[in-house]
């Protein structure tokens, strides 16, 4: 029996991306925060 491969980080973070952007919970709470950071830096 082989040892599954282990994933590297670049695929963890590929895959973490595809998972967020299917959730579209996540990626409004994601939005509104960077929204937040704009706003912050404007003033």
């Amino acid at each position: 029996m082989r040892k599954p491969r282990k994933r590297s980080f670049a695929d963890l973070v590929l895959e973490n991306k595809r998972q967020i952007l299917k959730d579209q919970a996540a990626m409004e709470r994601i939005e509104a925060r960077l929204e937040q950071k704009r706003l912050t830096k404007a003033e």
